[in-house]
């Protein structure tokens, strides 16, 4: 018996979620995500028990795994993927290139009511693969008191934001924490009116006045001193950082607002749409969906997972918790009614650009990261940042044109 217990054990650290224990005849899923904040992981875990308890003839084992990338493409190549899986939209040009989605054109329940920008970001060749769970945009939090404080207003501008930086700057906290990151970066590159490649995805358009002049902006707020890491700031995102009240000032999604909620309940803040930049208005519209896989044994059951997941009910009660926006039109009055606070981020929804490129773009996207590191460490300089990242992604778009 005790070894038998230290066995379970073993096994549940190595799957990182605990072992479903089906009845007898039950079909058994795993349903394979990456491990989020404890609001997210938590609240997930609870759709999946609501699911488990309404259907005795399936049941769902939950696995958040902190490598997600490694961990799915090791699912893949082995032929043992996880059934249900997500998919971020910046990787579906890869993975449904490769094989690994089950299309779920005439599957997915009433799909005409998914925003027709999220349900394209899921369509390949005519054929609706994976419908999006929830989605975000990206919005300017702001420390209440501290603006308070030095009798400031949030920014709207970009002079606005640098001047707010420098102002809130103290011994105790820097004015904005930024990460050296394109997912938070390229916000700011579109509002100066650059762009990344061109409509097609044939060519690069990133080496640009616009995109230096963002790129600069961006990097400066930390060279001279008003802003920070998350790791120069010791926290793993800038969320924890804003909420540690180690920065005034954050660039974050509405995956914000419960993980403040939960855990630093305290902390007085608002929300507004990010600054406009030389270009205009910009943000980010990030979303992922519930894919099923290619090789799973259990097709049937797994699309009755998915369309629970996404169908009007569950959308609902998930993105009623305040995570994330419904994807599907028919909850967006209801949604807002429920969250008034959070309409900068609905807002940005109308002038947001998809988080999705090319396949293979995971290369620039490193490389882009790698060298915003660099300029902060002053290893390298913006000019020659862009150069870079522009061969990488030259080359990345003759590969995928080449496929």
């Amino acid at each position: 018996m005790r070894k038998a217990l230290v066995t379970l054990l073993v096994t549940v650290l190595i799957l990182g979620a605990l072992p479903v224990f089906a009845q007898e005849g039950a079909t058994e899923l795993t349903l394979m995500g990456w491990s989020s904040s404890d609001a997210e992981n938590t609240r997930l875990q609870k759709m999946i028990d609501t699911f488990n308890a309404e259907h005795e003839d399936i049941q769902v084992n939950l696995n958040l795994v902190p490598e997600y990338d490694t961990t799915l493409q090791a699912g893949l190549a082995s032929g043992d993927p996880p059934d249900v899986f997500y998919v971020d939209v910046f990787r579906f040009y890869d993975l449904v290139g490769a094989g690994a989605l089950a299309s779920g054109e005439g599957i997915i329940e009433t799909p005409d009511d998914f925003y027709p920008s999220l349900r394209n970001g899921f369509t390949y060749e005519g054929a609706f693969y994976c419908p999006p769970k929830d989605f975000s945009t990206l919005a300017l939090f702001y420390n209440k008191d501290m603006f308070d404080a030095a009798g400031l207003e949030p920014p709207t501008t970009w002079d606005e934001l640098r001047a707010a930086a420098e102002a809130l700057t103290t011994e105790e906290h820097v004015g904005i924490v930024l990460p050296a990151d394109f997912a938070r970066w390229i916000a700011f590159l579109y509002a100066a009116g650059g762009s990344v490649t061109n409509e097609d995805f044939t060519e690069m358009t990133i080496n640009s006045p616009e995109a230096l002049e963002a790129l600069e902006f961006y990097t400066n707020l930390i060279l001279d001193g008003y802003g920070g890491t998350p790791s120069e700031l010791d926290s793993g995102w800038p969320g924890e950082a804003f909420g540690k009240e180690k920065a005034a000032i954050a660039v974050e999604g509405n995956w914000t607002v419960p993980f403040m909620a939960d855990n630093f309940p305290d902390v007085n803040y608002g929300v507004v749409e990010l600054p406009e930049g030389p270009g205009g208005k910009a943000t980010m519209a990030f979303t992922v969906c519930y894919a099923v896989a290619a090789e799973s044994d259990n097709q049937e059951a797994a699309w009755t997972l998915v369309n629970w997941l996404t169908g009007p009910d569950g959308m609902k009660q998930w993105t009623d918790l305040g995570l994330a926006m419904p994807t599907r039109a028919s909850l967006r009055d209801s949604w807002l009614e429920q969250f008034p606070n959070l309409e900068p981020f609905l807002a940005g929804a109308a002038y947001a650009h998809p988080w999705q490129f090319t396949a293979g773009f995971q290369d620039v996207l490193d490389t882009v990261n790698d060298n915003i590191q660099r300029i902060l460490d002053g290893n390298q300089l913006p000019e020659d940042a862009l150069e870079e990242i522009a061969e990488v992604g030259a080359e990345v778009l003759e590969r995928a044109a080449e496929d």
